[in-house]
C-alpha cells in the first residue's frame, strides 16, 4: 500500500513536470534571458532564493530531470563561488541519495530476490570495493549521474556511505562548474571574454576529467601497494 501511494505521487509529480515542460526552464539559453532579473531578485532576498534553489536542485536530481549541469553553472553566476559550491554540493548529494532510495524502495528487494544468484558477486564486490568504485564514478562521470544513483540503489550498498562518498567524489567536479558559472556571471561585454578567471574556468572544465583520471590511477596504485 505504501509503495502504491508513493508510486502514485511520483507519477503525478513526473506528469506535472512533463505537462508544464519544466525542462524548458533548465537550459542555458533560458538562463541567459532571465539572468539579470534573477541577480536582482537574489540581491533583494538572498536567503529565500538560496533555499528555493536548494529545494529545486534536490528535486531535479532526485527525479533525474535533465538540467543539473545548467543549474550548477547558474549557481555560480547567481550566488558566487562559495555559496554556489555549498548549495550545489549538498543539494546534489541529497538529491542523489533520494534517487538511490527511490530505486531501492521500489525495485531493490525484487531485483535482489529475482537475480539472487547472479548478484552474489556484485554484492560482494560492492561490500569490498563499493566505496572506492563509487568514488571513481563520481570523480570521472563515465556513467551518467542518474544511472549511478539508481544502479547503486539496487545493490546492498549502505545509505550513509553512499551519501558521504558521493559528496566527496562530486566536490571537485562541482567546484569546477560552479567556478565556471561565477566567471560567466561577470561576463558583461565582449572584452570580458579575455578575463583570466573565465579562461581559467574553461581550462579547468576541459582538463578536469584527465586530472581526475590521473588521481584515481595514483590512488588505485597506492591501494594495491597496501
Amino acid at each position: 500500500m505504501k509503495k502504491s501511494v508513493l508510486a502514485a505521487l511520483l507519477l503525478v509529480l513526473i506528469f506535472s513536470i512533463v505537462v508544464f515542460d519544466v525542462t524548458e526552464y533548465l537550459t542555458l539559453s533560458y538562463f541567459r534571458t532571465v539572468r539579470t532579473d534573477l541577480v536582482l531578485a537574489v540581491e533583494a532576498a538572498p536567503w529565500t532564493f538560496r533555499a528555493g534553489f536548494f529545494v529545486v536542485y534536490v528535486v531535479v536530481t532526485a527525479l533525474s530531470i535533465p538540467g543539473a549541469t545548467v543549474m550548477t553553472i547558474a549557481a555560480g553566476a547567481l550566488f558566487g563561488f562559495k555559496w554556489g559550491l555549498f548549495l550545489v554540493s549538498f543539494a546534489s548529494s541529497v538529491g542523489a541519495t533520494f534517487a538511490f532510495v527511490i530505486a531501492r524502495f521500489f525495485l531493490g528487494d525484487w531485483i535482489q530476490k529475482r537475480f539472487a544468484d547472479q548478484l552474489i558477486r556484485v554484492n560482494e564486490g560492492v561490500e569490498r570495493e563499493g566505496n572506492y568504485y563509487l568514488f571513481g564514478l563520481r570523480m570521472v562521470p563515465l556513467v551518467p549521474f542518474f544511472a549511478v544513483n539508481s544502479v547503486m540503489g539496487l545493490t546492498r550498498m549502505r545509505l550513509i556511505p553512499f551519501y558521504v562518498v558521493s559528496q566527496m567524489g562530486m566536490l571537485a567536479g562541482t567546484g569546477v562548474y560552479v567556478f565556471a558559472g561565477s566567471s560567466i556571471g561577470n561576463l558583461n561585454s565582449v572584452a570580458d571574454i579575455l578575463n583570466p578567471g573565465l579562461i581559467t574556468a574553461f581550462a579547468l572544465v576541459g582538463l578536469f576529467p584527465f586530472g581526475a583520471r590521473k588521481f584515481l590511477d595514483w590512488l588505485g596504485t597506492k591501494r594495491m601497494s597496501r
